[in-house]
């Protein structure tokens, strides 16, 4: 388990077969809550690549050039570009898992302008 002063942060579980990586998300713990409205705006400024790391150009993987993630900045650790101070480079890092709401939020604004066409369509009289 992970902890800090506000207590238990997270914690990684392992079963059989698996592994969790588990940070709080107990609605005890949070306060001013609202909806996401603008999922589907937001989604649209994220831009998914196909790549390869330099380090392993057999293998290729769909994600993210973490600078870019501006939709959702808790993604994203570091700066673009960084340096330490003997000007090695401090890459950047994304927790793509934080993406997650905002692509359910986008998903649910999205199903509800389908099911508005639907039902529109089927009122006129035309198959869906």
């Amino acid at each position: 388990m992970f902890y800090n002063p506000n207590g238990n942060i997270g914690r990684i579980e392992t079963s059989g077969s698996s592994t969790s990586y588990l940070t709080s998300s107990d609605y005890r713990l949070k306060e001013n809550a609202t909806a996401i409205s603008d999922g589907i705006t937001r989604l649209k400024t994220l831009k998914p690549y196909r790549f390869n790391f330099k380090a392993d150009a057999t293998k290729t993987l769909d994600g993210f050039f973490a600078h870019e993630v501006t939709a959702v900045p808790e993604a994203v650790s570091g700066t673009k570009d960084g340096v330490d101070s003997d000007n090695k480079p401090l890459y950047q890092a994304i927790d793509q898992a934080k993406l997650v709401p905002l692509l359910t939020a986008a998903l649910q604004e999205a199903v509800a302008k389908i099911e508005v066409l639907e039902t529109r369509l089927n009122n006129a009289g035309i198959a869906t």
